[in-house]
């Protein structure tokens, strides 16, 4: 670890910081449907596309009404994208002449991008043309990102209002998150990505020559526009193979600490957005010190363990200075590496500046930690959020057994409907993570897809299971995934992490909406300051801990023990 490698997670973590109470701000007026300074240009479109759509903006929802409004427009979502791929020969914009899509390919990446988690079972620049890019999976990068949004904007409204019968409307929510948010910012910082030097553009791939007089194909194409959303909406699905390590969609250091900032820039403001919105900022701030603590947590430890390196190559020269370089690129070095890999786990976002396949032991059990706690450390963009409140209503129930009174938050008493729903919708993905990869482990057409024997195989099928419930989309390398058996079980696994989370969360928006909130009094629990953090942390913590702690052990402990005994898989 290096002075310099410190300064530069300080300035990240400092340029977050000043992003989220501005974009917050903005982002609270555009829910709440006030003036901002690009409505003389948008809200002119807002109109027309309520008018053409039939969405009457000021009729607000039941929260049944509003998530089988979200449900039958991610189906409806998924089966265009589907349509897409497996027509992907006969349509235009093909110039490289791909064939369509396999059945159980299709399947899988249908689901992966609705669920905004993006996971490639493939190589995406031979895989898929610019159409199927371009008209579904940008576009899926775009709504499924503003349903996450919305989503935690119907939250909110259960704390923040009285007495109410709706959270909201879904279509309003998602309109103006995509118009208001995510396209202004996709304009203006895919231009900056394009003056980096990121390719946008629909010609034939380029055929060279090397030096050495061998032919080569490079592949280029629209990946500006896809690169800004998949960090902004904390999508992951990068136009190549590589992601964000290549060249093409991450050419400079610049570029690197831009999409770092991108995946986290939504899930902080929305932190501020949920102050701003109950009516105390400082509710907000303490969400994001529990946030941010974990986090450092995170980028610490795997910052050392990468610096720390393999100790079988203790005795190398200058490999004390060098650390864990294998996997990375040397233009981000072993610091921006260990901290991108922390945000994009933290983020249900999965995209890569280096291998995690290649990561220690130790620097890669701390992306399987940030996703098996259900990515609430800033995480997707409103799935991060709504995570966290999961664990809030928690943590809240546990004080309030503490102290023997009913628990309450924001003035609403969290009673048995609201406890049980955060429970089910916490403990639904480990149950998937964990049951898949047991299945997956023991059965033939799971284990020969591994690369690798012993812990480090085990661990390969975890992550995997792991990534696709979380909704995160990243993998270890190792696992050859385009098959039918872990196509079909990780889009089960990306679909129940997601939908099976969301349901329970809008119950619980609908049962606080309708309550009254009660004033407080000498008994209730203070929720901004730095004893309800600190029980929040300890919350899930514990609940993380009991619940993968054995399986943790099995693989990337076990690894690690193993290699300070001079043992590698």
């Amino acid at each position: 670890m290096t002075v310099n490698g410190w300064l530069q997670i300080a300035l990240y973590c400092v340029l977050l910081i000043l992003l989220t109470k501005p974009l917050g701000g903005y982002m609270t007026r555009v829910f709440a449907g006030e003036r901002t300074f690009l409505s003389p240009i948008l809200r002119p479109l807002e109109r027309g596309l309520y008018g053409v759509s039939g969405v009457k903006e000021n009729e607000e929802q039941h929260w049944v009404t509003y998530a089988i409004a979200m449900l039958a427009f991610s189906f409806a979502g998924f089966v265009v994208l589907y349509a897409l791929q497996r027509l992907q020969a006969v349509l235009p914009f093909n110039p490289q002449h791909l064939d369509a899509v396999s059945p159980d390919l299709a399947f899988n990446t249908s689901v992966s991008f609705v669920t905004n988690t993006n996971w490639q079972s493939y190589t995406p620049e031979t895989t898929m043309s610019y159409l199927v890019e371009m008209a579904g999976l940008t576009v899926h990068n775009f709504v499924s990102a503003a349903t996450g949004i919305a989503l935690a904007i119907a939250l909110i409204r259960g704390f923040s209002r009285r007495s109410a019968k709706s959270v909201g409307n879904f279509w309003v929510d998602m309109t103006r998150t995509t118009l208001y948010v995510l396209l202004p910012i996709c304009i203006v910082v895919g231009l900056v990505l394009v003056w980096q030097g990121v390719p946008q553009n629909l010609g034939d791939y380029t055929q060279v020559t090397t030096l050495e007089g061998a032919k080569q194909l490079i592949a280029q194409g629209p990946v500006a526009s896809q690169e800004v959303i998949k960090m902004l909406g904390t999508n992951g699905g990068g136009f190549f193979n590589a992601n964000s390590s290549h060249p093409f969609e991450n050419p400079t250091a610049l570029t690197d600490l831009i999409e770092m900032l991108l995946i986290f820039s939504i899930g902080a403001a929305l932190t501020n957005v949920f102050g701003r919105m109950v009516g105390d900022q400082r509710q907000g701030w303490a969400i994001f010190a529990v946030m941010g603590l974990l986090f450092l947590a995170g980028t610490t430890t795997v910052y050392w363990a990468e610096a720390a390196g393999n100790p079988l190559f203790a005795h190398l020269p200058l490999n004390h200075l060098a650390g864990n370089m294998e996997g990375k690129e040397v233009r981000f070095g072993i610091a921006n590496s260990s901290l991108f890999t922390t945000i994009t786990t933290d983020a249900s976002c999965g995209a890569i500046n280096n291998t995690h396949d290649s990561l220690t032991p130790l620097g890669g059990m701390v992306p399987l930690v940030n996703m098996m706690l259900g990515e609430i450390i800033f995480g997707g963009v409103g799935s991060g959020l709504y995570g966290m409140l999961l664990f809030v209503v928690v943590a809240m129930f546990v004080a309030g057994l503490m102290v023997g009174r009913t628990p309450e938050y924001l003035g609403k008493k969290l009673e048995a409907k609201e406890v049980k729903m955060a429970m089910l919708a916490i403990l639904v993905m480990p149950m998937c993570m964990l049951g898949f990869t047991a299945l997956a482990v023991v059965i033939n057409p799971g284990t020969s897809a591994l690369a690798n024997a012993g812990p480090h195989g085990f661990t390969e099928a975890l992550y995997a299971y792991v990534s696709a419930t979380a909704n995160n989309g990243s993998a270890f390398a190792g696992l050859s995934a385009n098959v039918p058996f872990w196509n079909s079980t990780l889009g089960l696994a990306m679909f129940i992490g997601r939908f099976l989370v969301i349901v329970p969360m809008l119950a619980i928006a609908g049962s606080l909406a309708a309550k009254k909130i009660v004033p407080t009094s000498a008994g209730t629990f203070p929720t901004d300051g730095g004893l309800f953090v600190g029980l929040v942390v300890g919350v899930i913590l514990i609940t993380g801990g009991l619940t993968f702690l054995p399986s943790l052990a099995l693989g990337p402990i076990v690894e690690h023990l193993s290699m300070l005994s001079g043992t590698t898989y």
